[in-house]
């Protein structure tokens, strides 16, 4: 690798290990620890890569891999327990909306691990639903219904929680 890359490797990183780890802690659903290591993986493989990926998007490849990891080891997991977040790096502790944003990741900890990737990837990481589908391998279809599914299951539970309340 060119001395070029090697800094242009180190700007990419800067900028965004944070966004990759974000997204790492909200699609696997799991601890700070083994998003942590989600993104470590995906960026070993984009740096042995960057030559050829740096004139595209190497964003976009280091967050297929991370969703893609995280997918894979959900479906490792014959019975997938409760599964603690870490919180996302990026949110303020003095945030008005902090109590909202615990609630939807716990309603995003219930979903399966797909769902819950195409819902991050959907609206938490504004991707368009091309680029969603992507970076998951499907259809744009798929990730219609998997969010329409999603944001379903999402409002029932938040509307029953209502009626327990009162």
């Amino acid at each position: 690798m060119t001395d070029d890359d090697e800094a242009a490797f180190d700007e990419f990183l800067a900028a965004r290990s944070t966004s990759l780890l974000r997204t790492a802690i909200l699609v696997c659903g799991a601890t700070r620890h083994d998003a942590e290591d989600l993104v470590q993986h995906a960026l070993e493989k984009v740096y042995r890569h960057w030559p050829r990926i740096r004139g595209d998007n190497p964003e976009a490849y280091a967050r297929k891999i991370v969703v893609n990891a995280a997918i894979s080891g959900a479906r490792r997991r014959k019975i997938i327990q409760e599964i603690t977040f870490a919180r996302p790096p990026e949110t303020a502790a003095d945030s008005p909306d902090l109590d909202l944003r615990d609630t939807l990741i716990q309603e995003l900890r219930r979903l399966p691990p797909r769902m819950r990737a195409v819902l991050v990837l959907r609206y938490w990481e504004d991707q368009t639903e091309g680029n969603t589908a992507a970076l998951l391998g499907c259809s744009v279809g798929t990730v219609k219904s998997q969010a329409a599914r999603g944001l379903a299951r999402i409002r029932e539970n938040l509307n029953l929680a209502k009626e327990v309340i009162g």
